[in-house]
Parts: C-alpha cells; structure tokens; sequence
C-alpha cells in the first residue's frame, strides 16, 4: 500500500461525471475520505474535454428515462453552477429544422417527445425559423428555449477545485492496473502504487467496461469507440449560424447527425460524423491499436449493428473522408455553405456501450457491484447531466454507503 490510509470512496476516472460525483459525495460525507485516481496528466482528458459544449435540454430522449429526467434537470443544475461560480455559459436556445416533406412527422414527434419531457418547446414555421437562423433553409422547425452552451473543461477545473477545497485527493497520472477484495475493502493497484478503499466508483468513460471487469463486475455491454469528426467555420463566415441548428435525427440511426454549434468562445463548428474509431482513445483517423480494433471486430454484436446501419454507416465513413460530402450534409441545413468556409478541427470519441443482442445501451447505465458501483455507458448528454449523475450515484449508495448490499440502482 502507498500507506496505511483506507480510502471511505474512491473513484476512478477524472471525466467530468467521475469529478461530480466526487464533489457530490464530498458535500454528503464531509468527513469521508476520498480519492479520484486519473490515468492522464490532465482532467477532463477525453470525451469531456473533446465535446460540443453544449448544456442539452432533453429533447431527445425517451421520457422517463434516466437520460431525459437527469438531463432536463441538469441543463438548470448546470446553468445555476455556472452563475454561481462565474463560468462563462449562454442559454442560447437552438434550432431543430425539418429539410424535406419526409421529415415534417418525425418532428411532430421530436416536438410531442419535448412536450412529454417537460420542455418549453414551440413549433415553428419557416419563416418563424429565419427569424432565429436567417441562412437556414428548411420547412418548419422548434424551438427549444433551455439549451445553452459552456466550456466542460472548465466546468471540471471548477469541479476539481471544490474537491480539494472540501480535503478530497486527486491523483493525475495515476492508472488503474489490477483490482483486489479483501473480506471489507478493495485495493486498487495503479502505476503509482496501492490504494485501498471501502467502496470504488467507476467513471472510467472509454475505459469503463474494462474496469468493472477487472473488478469482478460484467456490465453486459462493451464500450465501442465512435469518433466525431468536426469542421469549423471560417471567421468571416460565422455570421452564418447565430445560435445551434441541429436537423431531425433519423429515429433508426443512434446519432443526431452533423449541426452547427455556435461555441462559448464564439467559434462555430459544424459537424459531427460517427465512425469507428480504431482506438478506444483515437481523435486521429490514422490512430489504431490493434488490442481495441481486435476486441470490437471479435465482438458478434458489432457486425450486428453494423447489418442494421448499413447504409447510414457507409455514409459515415464518405464523410469521413470526404470533404465535399460532408459539406454537402451541412448545405442541406445552410446552403450558402462551400467547401473553403470550413476548416477540420478537433474530433471526440464517444463511449457507446453495446449490448450482446447487437443493441446499443441507449440510457445511463449504473451497474453495482462488490462495494462498487459501475458507470458504464454515459456518453451525451453526461457532461450536461453530470451533477445529477453524481447524485443519482450517491443516493444509490443508500444510508450505510460501504455495504455492498445497500446499493441499489
């Protein structure tokens, strides 16, 4: 052991929901002592400090479910932090637009499901959407009024602070190796030594499903690493996009498509696609890793998402590598858009957990295990959501938090 020292808690990953949580538990337990081990030098390394920045409202997802209640009340959670402790943010409301007669229904029911979720969502007309976005080219819209847009990283920064105001432990550089049980407590073994803890938190995003095994959990899923590819506007033409313009998601395809986001720096970036990554932790399309490619090309359930998305998954990848495809996804939103208005700039990789039936894990997935609790699907809408997750995981943790037995999800 690096001492003698028993951790109360002990979270591993320093993405922003593994950071929430810390802080959450910190302001319940303020005599607790607890740990938040990172395997990189720096928090919010990877698919929160890799994001759009966007404070989401719920629209999207299915009422009652974890994502829309946890993400409804984040995005107010998430604005009252960010007034509370000064983080530049704006509730700037987006745009979603229908292009062709074929999606006017689909978002009827996009505005039904904002309505369901408790969202003060408002349909538009063309000319009502021109009045938001007046390059939009479309046939009707909504508005949703609560989504806004912030910087995550700063966001965690602001998280790890409270955390070490409270007497937390933060630890960069500090990599989960091997997991160990004893009769009461659990001993993580990193490349910086030995810590042992009553109860372990699992927040490790991209790596998520590896921890939970090495600590005798199956969260009957396996993290699939899809990387999002964006462009940006040039300067001179980001007086094209005021606010967020997003298009009717396609209800059989599991990603929302490529948008315009207007960034809190007031950048605007135009994107994402959705294409395997090579590399569980890969921004680059020449990043690969033979271990993470071979791990989802052996996994059946892979192919069988890959069957059902074909079509939709070849257009993918053109775009991927296509410039002059990609913009033509984005004229279909603005059509003053050409090749030479956008520039590439940095891509995410979102953690999709995937079940063994070929399924995507398609809500926040809690998985408890021998004094642990397994995080192992949070991709969008986490980071908007990240307050409220790190209360849902404390709650689940019940009134004796170090009996395995206790937790409930």
């Amino acid at each position: 052991m690096n001492n003698n020292l028993t951790y109360d808690f002990a979270i591993v990953g320093g993405g922003i929901v593994g950071l929430a949580t810390a802080m959450t538990l910190g302001d319940c337990y303020p005599d607790a002592k607890i740990l938040v081990l990172e395997k990189e030098n720096d928090w919010a390394s990877h698919q929160t400090g890799n994001n759009s920045g966007v404070i989401h409202s719920g629209i999207y997802y299915k009422p009652g479910s974890f994502k829309a209640r946890f993400c409804r009340e984040g995005s107010r959670s998430m604005v009252e932090f960010c007034q509370q402790h000064d983080i530049p943010h704006e509730v700037c409301g987006k745009v979603i637009i229908a292009t062709t007669t074929a999606q006017l229904p689909l978002l009827d029911n996009l505005y039904e499901r904002g309505l369901a979720n408790g969202l003060g969502v408002r349909k538009l007309s063309a000319a009502e959407v021109a009045e938001y976005e007046p390059h939009v080219s479309c046939l009707a819209g909504i508005h949703v009024p609560t989504t806004g847009i912030v910087d995550y990283k700063r966001v965690a920064q602001k998280y790890v602070e409270i955390i070490q105001a409270q007497g937390g432990e933060l630890k960069l550089g500090t990599k989960v190796e091997r997991i160990r049980h004893t009769s009461n407590t659990t001993v993580l073994d990193t490349n910086s030594g030995s810590f042992e803890t009553k109860f372990t938190i699992n927040c490790a995003g991209l790596q998520s499903d590896r921890i939970a095994k090495k600590s005798g959990a199956d969260p009957q899923a396996k993290i699939v690493p899809f990387r999002g590819e964006y462009y940006e506007l040039v300067p001179e033409k980001r007086y094209l996009v005021k606010g967020l313009i997003y298009p009717v998601p396609n209800p059989a395809f599991p990603f929302l498509g490529v948008h315009f986001t207007r960034m809190i720096d007031g950048s605007v970036h135009a994107g994402p696609n959705a294409v395997l990554s090579f590399k569980r932790e890969g921004y680059h399309k020449t990043d690969f890793d033979f271990k993470d490619l071979a791990e989802v090309l052996t996994y059946p359930a892979f192919w069988k998402l890959a069957a059902k998305h074909a079509d939709e998954g070849i257009k993918e990848i053109v775009r991927s590598w296509s410039k002059a495809a990609f913009v033509r996804s984005l004229q279909q939103l603005i059509p003053e858009v050409r090749e030479q208005d956008v520039v590439p700039t940095h891509a995410g990789v979102r953690a999709q957990a995937l079940k063994a039936d070929g399924s995507l894990v398609d809500d926040f997935l809690l998985v408890p295990g021998k004094n642990a609790m397994h995080v192992c699907n949070a991709p969008s809408p986490a980071a908007t959501s990240s307050l409220e997750i790190g209360k849902a995981i404390v709650a689940a943790i019940s009134q004796s938090p170090f009996q395995a037995n206790t937790v409930k999800v």
